[in-house]
């Protein structure tokens, strides 16, 4: 038995899944039908393209594998992990599509159920075959090797650092910014109540656009933070190199991919304006000039560098151009996604900070 950083990404997943299957979340009500005749639907429904087929297929097959790589790391069988994630992959599936019935916007589908169960199964049989050949027992002896033992909520956060980058963001890299947003929602939900007018007069007129010199400061924070909360759990200088090297590739490769499921292919590049190629080289230069700090040093540093990335990203309005990608992720066929990317887009400094907060409030182990 190990501790694994896989059963913390399993219930992330899960939760994530829940956000994608069921949002917005409003305009509940009973149709009218049984919420199980889809079950008794023809295959294949008519509304069913491509896409639906490779999301359905390829959104359950990390749950599947992350399911039975927590059972295998403490202690199952392999039999037992491969049969019990793929049991839970189904029952959660169908759980979503039961409830997807009393959603107007949602449809649910025997088809979706079917593929969800699919991709959960090979999710679970890649794992099992995974820990047969000896892959995670391999990858074992290097997480010791590179990371301190106690460096699961670290693992966690950067394995989802680049999921959150997938969520259009109004500058590159920047994670975090919900004042408007914010402000928005508690203005929606204490309209026709007293309390409406002890909220602050946040006016957009007030906020001022970052200059390219903000803009260049906000993407070189946002670089840094996932360097600096790699740091503090990496054990070496050369394995930090090799990390921040990898961490500005993630970044690039995830904002592309955003920009290019918004835009299309051809403008996947279109974000790297001069302040943010400034600011991913200041960003590098910094990380790399602090790879010889301390683990206790990086986290303290980080604390500092996620105030200041969130004092300036909000102080900053969303731009038109952004309000547009928004509305395409909202109203087209991002609706899976818009709900599971905007909360990690959101929360993730947040979570970090937090998570920063209590390892700097304990001692070490050691």
């Amino acid at each position: 038995m190990h501790k694994t950083s896989a059963w913390p990404l399993a219930l992330l997943y899960i939760a994530l899944i829940v956000f994608a299957s069921l949002f917005p979340f409003s305009g509940w009500r009973a149709q009218g039908v049984a919420p199980w005749v889809f079950l008794l639907a023809p295959l294949p429904p008519p509304y069913w393209t491509r896409f639906d087929f490779f999301t359905n297929m390829l959104g359950y097959a990390p749950l599947g594998f992350l399911l039975a790589l927590a059972l295998l790391r403490t202690g199952a069988r392999a039999r037992w992990a491969f049969l019990l994630a793929t049991l839970a992959g189904a029952l959660l599936s169908l759980g979503m599509e039961f409830l997807q019935i009393y959603l107007p916007q949602r449809v649910p589908s025997n088809l979706d159920l079917l593929l969800n169960t699919l991709g959960a199964l090979a999710g679970a049989l890649a794992a099992v075959l995974l820990e047969r050949w000896g892959a995670l027992a391999r990858w074992s002896d290097v997480r010791a090797r590179w990371f301190v033992p106690d460096a699961r909520g670290a693992l966690v956060l950067l394995a989802l650092w680049p999921a959150a980058l997938l969520f259009p963001a109004a500058v590159p890299f920047g994670l975090g910014q919900v004042l408007e947003r914010l402000d928005a929602a508690l203005v929606a939900a204490l309209d026709g109540t007293p309390f409406l007018h002890w909220l602050p007069q946040l006016e957009e007129e007030s906020l001022d656009p970052l200059s390219p010199g903000g803009e260049m400061l906000c993407v070189a924070l946002g670089l840094l933070l996932p360097c600096l909360l790699g740091y503090g759990v990496i054990r070496t200088s050369g394995r930090r190199a090799l990390f921040a090297a990898g961490a500005l590739l993630a970044g690039l490769a995830a904002t592309a991919l955003s920009a290019a499921l918004s835009w299309g292919p051809v403008h996947a590049w279109d974000w790297l304006s001069l302040p943010v190629r400034a600011g991913l080289v200041l960003g590098l230069l910094a990380a790399a000039a602090l790879l010889p700090l301390g683990r206790r040093a990086c986290l303290a540093l980080l604390l500092l560098a996620l105030a200041w990335h969130l004092s300036v990203l909000n102080q900053a309005p969303t731009s038109a151009y952004f309000s547009h990608t928004l509305q395409l992720w909202e109203q087209g066929r991002f609706i899976r996604f818009y709900g599971l990317g905007q909360w990690l887009g959101w929360l993730w400094p947040y979570a970090t900070l937090l998570y920063v907060l209590l390892r700097l409030s304990r001692r070490d182990a050691r």
